[in-house]
């Protein structure tokens, strides 16, 4: 899938997510940048934004944006530790306002947007290559640590497949960078599930296994062999 794209932009937040997409594409994809842009939805804006216009500048834009790493699923809708996710919606789960009656998103006090949503034909094809599931990833500015938090957020989330820290940021850097220019790179969110969203318990995580499921589906994303130039589809409907 990512070979018929010809220029690739990958941001993880750390550089153990980092290496495990090398691990997958190694030089037999030079068409990809992956980057550790830092933990949290601020770092990987900053770091997103700041390689796209590099890019832009170098005259050799992105076609094609996809923010990766590992999260915690949410086992309420069955997402197990392993699991591979591909986002249909990167939300941001906590930016907004606490009210009497609850949690008040951003987009709903009328701030901004409080989520994008890949192009659905991308999800398709990304979870049908790596055989993912599909469902709402989740950016938190503070991950989940106790079953009352997970269950706020289903209770405002109720389809939520993976809680990351990331994607949002990633994603509202893209779209700044098109409304600036005009045009610009569709986001994809890949994750894969080293815990499960709820009470912390680090005994309970599986990192090395999330890692690998990383690699794996990274593996089927990128073909054996990739030929540079190939015509972009990033417009397709």
């Amino acid at each position: 899938m990512l070979a018929t794209y010809r220029r690739v932009l990958v941001v993880a937040a750390v550089p153990a997510e980092r290496e495990a997409v090398l691990a997958a594409t190694g030089d037999r994809a030079p068409h990809l940048d992956v980057i550790a842009g830092g933990v949290g939805p601020a770092a990987a804006a900053a770091a997103t934004a700041a390689a796209l216009l590099t890019a832009a500048h170098r005259s050799r834009p992105y076609d094609l944006v996809v923010a990766t790493g590992i999260g915690g699923g949410f086992a309420a809708n069955g997402i197990e530790v392993g699991d591979t996710v591909v986002a249909d919606r990167i939300v941001a789960a906590d930016l907004g306002a606490e009210t009497p009656t609850g949690f008040v998103s951003v987009a709903e006090l009328g701030f901004g947007t409080a989520e994008h949503a890949p192009p659905p034909h991308l999800v398709r094809e990304a979870a049908g290559t790596t055989g993912a599931r599909t469902g709402p990833v989740l950016s938190v500015s503070t991950t989940t640590g106790s079953r009352e938090r997970a269950e706020q957020l289903l209770a405002h989330h109720p389809g939520a497949a993976v809680e990351a820290m990331e994607g949002f940021g990633v994603a509202q850097a893209a779209a700044a960078h098109a409304a600036a220019l005009g045009e610009g790179p569709p986001v994809l969110e890949l994750r894969t599930v080293s815990n499960t969203v709820g009470p912390r318990d680090r005994a309970a995580w599986r990192i090395p296994q999330a890692l690998a499921a990383l690699t794996a589906a990274f593996g089927k994303l990128v073909p054996q062999h990739h030929t540079e130039g190939l015509p972009s589809w990033t417009r397709t409907p």
